[in-house]
């Protein structure tokens, strides 16, 4: 168990490095946008919690790296003290790129030597910053595509996955019905699981059914030829509103050429939208309003995960590796990966859900407000993080990380 431990901890930290790898100090630096971070302080922020919950709390007379770095790359715990400012952090051009990745080596070698004196807690809480550090590794990657979709030259941060073109008709959208009556969700295992996965309960589910796959790019395009952005009649209030305020006219990312089709930049750069590819990178708003035009409507996050529950999370487009990373033709359906989908539920606590005693209680709990829970990962998801009971949450509006949708109906 341990060695296993040992060798996922020091896996996931050497996968973050290698998706850093390609950039140059000026590209690990600049933040494009509040919501998005840059991956030189994503680097920083995943060895700081490392530093600060394991080592500092669990051996004795280690001194940190650098006393700076607490204020620099906290993100939200308010028990470890003042921060700088979200919106702020592409203006810490210093520490420099490399001062970094010497903390990162510092920290893991630090680590590795007084791992088997480490006790039962400072272990669990290991566990804790591998899937933590896989969280962050999307976010690095969507991050940087944000950030690259900001340049007028379109570069590219890994070639294209030529295996991908020509792949021109999506598999036939088909309902599956699901149970009904009294079902349970949550988190059973004994694996790991974040706190906001449980307590196990039993919910009440109506007759329902639900897509096969996500709501594909050939579909999206009907819709917006359907006057989907135009006409108020689908959307809800607040998206209409947030339609107008903005401008939005399609997906984000998506842009037509001088000759009218669609493109769409990527990590991979910019090429045609692949009309067999799962929309993705739309809002809450924007899942609604098409769900509607549908004659469908989102799923509860209850329906997808008893959908989910039988199947493999590790099937379907996740991320290996580095390379390129981008949403796949829908030539086989899967319940996991390809696109996050949206759900019609709002992230809230389960019955009887208590967070966790000290800091790390603050990881999932107090965000539940005002946000919506988004199920079954991404092609950017680091494949083994998933489980059907995973609740990833983000505010209605926001459509950087690669968000789809699967429809549902009742029956």
């Amino acid at each position: 168990m341990t060695r296993d431990l040992k060798g996922r901890f020091f896996t996931a930290r050497q996968l973050t490095a290698d998706l850093a790898a390609p950039l140059s100090d000026a590209d690990a630096t600049v933040q494009s946008m509040p919501d998005a971070s840059p991956t030189k302080w994503h680097l920083a922020h995943v060895t700081w919690f490392l530093e600060s919950f394991i080592l500092r709390d669990h051996v004795s007379g280690y001194r940190p790296f650098d006393d700076d770095f607490a204020f620099l790359f906290n993100s939200y715990y308010e028990s470890e003290g003042i921060r700088h400012s979200r919106n702020a952090r592409g203006l810490i051009t210093r520490p420099a790129l490399l001062r970094i990745l010497d903390y990162r080596e510092h920290v893991e070698g630090a680590i590795e030597q007084h791992w088997e004196r480490l006790p039962e807690s400072a272990l669990n809480l290991i566990e804790l910053g591998i899937q933590h550090e896989q969280q962050h590794q999307e976010l690095l990657l969507t991050d940087i595509l944000h950030l690259f979709a900001q340049n007028p030259t379109n570069p590219a941060y890994w070639p294209s996955d030529t295996s991908e073109v020509g792949a021109d008709a999506a598999a036939r959208m088909q309902w599956i019905h699901g149970p009904s009556g009294v079902c349970a969700i949550g988190h059973a295992s004994d694996g790991f699981a974040f706190d906001c996965e449980g307590p196990r309960h039993e919910v009440m589910l109506q007759p329902f059914a639900i897509a096969n796959q996500p709501v594909s790019n050939d579909e999206w395009m009907q819709f917006m030829a359907d006057g989907g952005y135009t006409e108020p009649r689908h959307w809800l209030s607040d998206g209409w509103a947030w339609v107008k305020q903005e401008g939005v006219k399609a997906p984000l990312y998506w842009r037509q050429d001088a000759d009218g089709q669609w493109m769409d930049f990527g990590l991979d750069g910019l090429r045609a939208v692949n009309p067999a590819a799962p929309v993705t990178h739309i809002s809450l708003y924007e899942a609604d309003a098409y769900a509607s035009w549908a004659g469908a409507r989102l799923p509860t996050e209850a329906e997808w995960e008893v959908m989910g529950a039988n199947r493999d999370p590790n099937e379907g487009n996740q991320l290996d590796g580095p390379g390129p990373v981008r949403p796949h033709a829908q030539t086989e359906t899967s319940m996991f990966g390809n696109v996050w989908q949206w759900t019609g539920s709002a992230y809230r606590p389960y019955p009887r859900f208590r967070a966790a005693e000290g800091a790390v209680g603050e990881y999932n709990g107090k965000f539940m407000s005002g946000q919506f829970v988004l199920r079954g990962g991404s092609c950017a998801t680091p494949r083994g993080h998933m489980r059907a009971s995973y609740r990833n949450f983000f505010y209605p509006h926001q459509r950087w990380q690669f968000n789809g949708v699967r429809l549902a109906k009742d029956v």
